[in-house]
């Protein structure tokens, strides 16, 4: 991509937003770094260097745009990356900034060793893996300082930093400012009232109501709620310290900026990165939508306006939640799951004060379900979850304990797919599904389900499976849009 200059200049100078995150552009004139969008005096060509990443860039010595401000240009998708182990590393990376997780157990959640992970990512991005862990760390710190009133030690802990000095001289280093000299300039931008917000980008179009009715349907009373053209649920993650932090979320958008508004509760702070990470997978902020389309645009021959431009897959936050919904979804209607998860929540969910009309509680935890043991069928029973689609629920809860299926990023969904198989009560369709929502498969396909049937009427699943192969590797967007057009 970074071959075609003209190309990347052309669009730099359109401010064209499907570049958006996909390259930045470094002004020798200057010293700085922008994305594609910036709104700032457009540089002669001849000044301008193109790069893949910030992270490059700043190894390059540029310093970030204080206008548009490369820490909120959205990231790349797991399928538009040619090297797919190197991506899902990136997006590890991002996640785990403020956990001190090492490039060593990347690489083996991975299936690869570290050398061969530092070599790929080097090759891909220009820079090693720890450089760009670094950038990561400094551009969430950037986006606190700018759009929070956090104290300068919290965000340099929040960010992963491990000391207010060690920040301190990176931060000067890498942006030649002083961390309180950039809070100054944006002194009149500040949140009060302890909660911390934060806007995470997209690539548009992007179709808000869509993905917003699609969990508002599924949402799960107690856990989640969507009102006001907002969606808010309840957070249990545990800090590096094995700290159980409970707290909430809530998440708006702001279309005019092509960003999601993201409100997280200060408790959550010391796993902030984890936060955001799992708002950008439930609310597909990688995707890249014009690609999507461009491969997906067939559908239309089907049926004028079957494929939307800017259709999103939703993610999930927490991946038991999800799929246990799924189980618990097999064979009855959307509402009936969403009454059996809410009983759920009630009977064994964890009690937790939010201030929030409609939050009350955490989904039941792994150890929770599995302290049941073999009572779990007479006490899922009494809420109206039958013998065998519990006894599910307590083998998916095993496998997420143990570790025996990776419900993340993993290296090969497919892999997962077959495992999850291997559990009594997940067919071809869960399994897809969970692979869909949990594991960013962009692929799945769910050839039996009704919806898609009733999509395209008149071919069996066979047929439909020989029509989907024009859709890769996109199958799981064409899946939604085909129940978006129900």
């Amino acid at each position: 991509m970074l071959e075609n200059i003209n190309s990347l200049y052309a669009a730099f100078k359109a401010k064209d937003a499907r570049f958006d995150g996909r390259f930045f552009v470094g002004i020798s004139s200057t010293g700085i770094y922008c994305r594609p969008i910036c709104k700032a005096r457009q540089p002669k060509q001849e000044n301008c260097t193109f790069f893949k990443t910030a992270a490059e860039a700043e190894q390059a010595g540029y310093r970030p745009c204080l206008l548009c401000r490369p820490e909120l240009a959205p990231g790349t998708s797991i399928a538009d990356a040619t090297a797919n182990l190197v991506h899902r590393a990136a997006r590890m990376l991002e996640e785990s900034c403020g956990s001190g997780q090492n490039i060593e157990a990347i690489a083996a959640r991975l299936g690869c060793t570290d050398r061969h992970l530092r070599r790929a990512f080097t090759t891909e991005y220009n820079v090693s893996p720890v450089k760009y862990l670094q950038t990561c760390r400094l551009l969430l710190a950037k986006n606190l300082l700018t759009d929070t009133d956090l104290s300068v030690l919290n965000v340099a802990m929040a960010a992963g930093f491990g000391s207010l000095r060690r920040f301190n001289d990176v931060f000067k280093k890498y942006y030649n400012l002083a961390p309180t000299a950039l809070r100054k300039k944006h002194a009149d931008a500040k949140k009060t009232g302890g909660d911390i917000t934060l806007a995470l980008g997209y690539r548009p179009p992007y179709d808000w109501d869509k993905i917003l009715n699609f969990l508002a349907g599924r949402a799960i009373a107690g856990t989640e709620v969507v009102k006001n053209g907002e969606y808010l649920r309840t957070v249990y993650l545990q800090s590096t310290e094995g700290k159980d932090l409970y707290g909430w979320v809530r998440v708006g958008h702001k279309q005019e900026k092509n960003a999601l508004r993201v409100t997280v509760s200060e408790s959550l702070l010391p796993v902030l990165p984890q936060v955001l990470a799992r708002i950008k997978h439930l609310f597909d902020l990688y995707c890249d939508p014009d690609a999507v389309y461009e491969t997906l645009q067939v559908m239309n021959k089907l049926q004028p306006g079957l494929c939307v431009l800017g259709t999103r897959v939703p993610g999930c936050f927490n991946a038991l939640e999800m799929s246990v919904r799924a189980v618990l979804g097999q064979q009855i209607t959307v509402k009936a799951a969403s009454t059996l998860a809410a009983r759920l929540v009630q009977a064994y969910g964890i009690p937790v004060q939010t201030g929030i009309d409609g939050l009350t509680h955490i989904f039941p935890t792994p150890e929770i379900i599995l302290d049941m043991g073999a009572a779990i069928t007479d006490k899922l029973g009494v809420l109206g979850v039958t013998s065998a689609r519990s006894q599910t629920i307590y083998r998916l809860a095993q496998a997420l304990a143990a570790g025996e299926i990776d419900f993340g990023l993993c290296h090969s969904p497919e892999e997962e797919m077959k495992k999850l198989l291997t559990i009594r009560g997940i067919g071809g369709w869960t399994a897809q599904y969970i692979a869909m929502r949990a594991m960013e498969w962009p692929d799945a396909f769910l050839e039996t389900d009704v919806g898609v049937k009733k999509a395209l009427p008149g071919y069996t699943a066979k047929e439909l499976m020989a029509l989907a192969e024009a859709w890769r590797p996109w199958r799981s967007y064409a899946t939604f849009n085909l129940w978006n057009s129900l």
